[in-house]
């Protein structure tokens, strides 16, 4: 018998594909966007996903645990939310079912202050309560290094029966076994609606039901509060004891901002004898999701077999991070974004300010990578604005014209999934609609055209206007920059790229900033560079640069290099059109064909231009517009994708 248990184990371990599996709760959370006052005070929310098991998944994903989850979602799509963010984050979300006749938990929260967090709990019969024993899979279990359970879904006979499926599952697997304790008493039915805040309720029905699952774990972490109800004692040291009479596990007790203790083994007669793994200074501003960041943070390290010294380090500055910021899942650290902390975390507080550290946070929670982007740019106005006057046409006619090369975006789109666009409001207002929310990479200018130094369209209001964007809409920024221009003009410029950088960040848009030098000036090989590296400088990150083609080598390596060391996470670089004649594009296309950052293209009036006067001239009709715009944007992409296959070498070295 023990020769095939340890089969059995050594097949387990060989099917190990995840390292860790969290069960349980799953909602979305909304946290008030004002701070400071009671929730009847909030006058907007922003919407996460929460609950302890999904922080945790998403924390470990972070941190390059391989993740997953086990909890149930509505057929809504506040459920399609969950699933999508967490794909979107890296969690294996074959465990997660869906629910035909229930609705996705909601969680709705303020931040009043440091001490108080009232949040309501809509879970009435809500989907991931109904997650049963004929949800959980085996396999699924068996696949992971560890199963993470909570409170929650001990309290109630469903789900409790689900969970301790889980941990049989996990015994007969070789699955760790991890206790997050998780305690909420009014998701035990032990306070009013009202109090979803109160963190200890007294219950001996509680501190029973833990007391099946305690001599099962090899893994128990909890407050002090979380202790006493699995213990059954608000004595800690007594209720420790009590524990440690049942389970033989290691057990963590977090302490807050003081840090944890580790037991491994019995409990001191006197808890001052058990040392403290020290936490971190920082300034506190939401103690939620501090439990789920220091679980995270914990795993990792345990997981990867570091020493409890290492793996309370890391799982104390992950709680310091999330706790000096808004909502759970969303203000988890990633690996990198740990590892600047801990190099400086003898200045916690300044590190947690840096823009460095701010921009490897806003790295790790971007929308997934997108490896190539043909745009088809037609943001234009001016241009069309004196195109329409030159032959005397009103200004309706350019919405028209809008609506047609649309058409010709949407046909492309059908053969190349990775089309863009870049519409305007101003005249494309309509045409938005049509290309949101249907995986399409669009853009939309903020800046009004031909301004130097620039202005925004609306000016004092252009934060307002993106906080109203679809979050999946890019700020796509035009900006005349050269770094010989006036140090009036540069201080302005400098001043609106700094304010619509943190509106990005703040609005949760990524930033796509176009960068031509003016035709007044010098240009030479290094003139973008220079400019780039000028607006690295003041910790501004474009998500994407839109840049002038050139037939320079020296150009384009100098533009790597100042990505190079500015910012390896840079989605890329899309090269622009300058309404130069197609065949100069495929040119141009060529020099760039070894350029890692270069991932497309944004193209407009070289598509559109010629189309559009002729179909104001009555030369072409609307079908004939658009079949001509397709067929150029189909040559520009061809000319890209061609781009490998000739020789570049007599590329000029010098002027670019």
């Amino acid at each position: 018998m023990s020769l095939q248990i340890n089969v059995k184990v050594q097949q387990a371990m060989q099917n190990k594909t995840l390292d860790v599996i969290a069960l349980g709760r799953s909602s979305v959370d909304l946290y008030g966007d004002q701070f400071g006052g009671p929730l009847q005070d909030v006058q907007s929310f922003s919407k996460y996903v929460g609950g302890c098991p999904c922080n945790i998944a998403v924390g470990t994903s972070r941190l390059g645990l391989k993740s997953g989850l086990i909890t149930r979602v509505g057929a809504e799509q506040l459920g399609d939310f969950i699933r999508q963010k967490l794909t979107d984050e890296g969690v294996d979300t074959r465990g997660i079912s869906v629910d035909p006749n229930r609705l996705t938990a909601l969680v709705i929260l303020a931040v009043e202050n440091r001490e108080s967090f009232p949040h309501i709990f809509y879970r009435s019969d809500c989907a991931d309560m109904a997650l049963k024993a004929e949800h959980i899979d085996a396999e699924y279990i068996s696949s992971s290094r560890a199963l993470v359970i909570t409170g929650t879904h001990l309290s109630v006979a469903g789900v409790d029966a689900a969970t301790l499926k889980a941990v049989r599952c996990a015994k007969n697997s070789d699955t760790k076994l991890v206790l997050d304790i998780d305690y909420r008493p009014v998701l035990w039915g032990l306070t009013g609606a009202a109090t979803g805040e109160s963190r200890f309720v007294a219950s001996e029905v509680v501190t029973q039901k833990f007391g099946e699952v305690l001599p099962l774990c090899d893994l128990i972490v909890g407050t002090e509060e979380e202790i006493h109800i699995a213990g059954g004692s608000e004595n800690t040291l007594e209720a420790l004891q009590l524990i440690r009479e049942k389970s033989e596990a290691t057990i963590v007790l977090k302490l807050g901002e003081d840090g944890c203790r580790i037991f491994e083994s019995e409990i001191p007669e006197c808890l001052a004898e058990q040392k403290i793994f020290p936490g971190m200074m920082i300034d506190i501003f939401n103690t939620l999701g501090a439990g789920d960041a220091f679980m995270s943070g914990l795993l990792y390290g345990w997981l990867n077999n570091q020493t409890w010294e290492t793996s309370c380090r890391y799982a104390n500055a992950c709680g310091a991070i999330v706790v000096s910021r808004h909502g759970c899942a969303p203000a988890m650290p990633g690996l990198e974004e740990l590892g600047i902390f801990l190099e400086q975390s003898e200045n916690a507080r300044a590190v947690l300010a840096s823009g460095k550290l701010q921009h490897a946070h806003w790295v790790v929670g971007r929308r997934p990578r997108i490896e190539q982007v043909y745009a088809l740019a037609f943001d234009h106005r001016s241009q069309l604005e004196d195109l329409v006057e030159q032959y005397q046409q009103g200004r309706d006619c350019i919405v028209k014209i809008k609506e047609l090369i649309a058409a010709a975006a949407q046909n492309c789109l059908q053969s190349y999934e990775m089309a863009g666009v870049i519409i305007d409001d101003k005249y494309g207002g309509d045409i938005l609609p049509k290309f949101t929310n249907k995986n399409i990479w669009v853009a939309r200018p903020v800046e009004k055209p031909g301004v130097m130094p620039f202005e925004f369209e609306q000016e004092e209001q252009f934060a307002l206007h993106m906080h109203s964007w679809p979050q999946e809409h890019i700020a796509k920024c035009l900006v005349f920059h050269h770094p010989e221009a006036t140090k009036e003009t540069r201080k302005i410029q400098a001043k609106k790229i700094k304010a619509l950088f943190q509106a990005c960040r703040a609005t949760n848009h990524e930033l796509l900033l176009e960068i031509i030098p003016p035709s007044n000036l010098n240009l030479t090989d290094q003139t973008v560079a220079n400019s780039m590296a000028d607006i690295y400088r003041q910790e501004i990150y474009p998500d994407w640069w839109k840049l002038p083609p050139s037939p320079s080598a020296s150009t384009w390596s100098a533009i790597e290099s100042v990505i190079e060391a500015n910012d390896k996470h840079c989605r890329g670089i899309l090269v622009l059109g300058l309404d130069a004649p197609l065949d100069e594009l495929e040119y141009s296309f060529k020099a760039v064909s070894g350029v890692n950052y270069c991932v497309g293209f944004a193209i407009g009036r070289s598509v559109f231009r010629n189309a559009a006067e002729s179909w104001i001239q009555g030369k072409l009709d609307d079908k004939g517009m658009v079949d001509t715009v397709t067929d150029n944007f189909v040559q520009v992409i061809t000319a890209w994708e061609n781009r490998h296959l000739s020789n570049v070498s007599t590329l000029q070295p010098g002027v670019g």
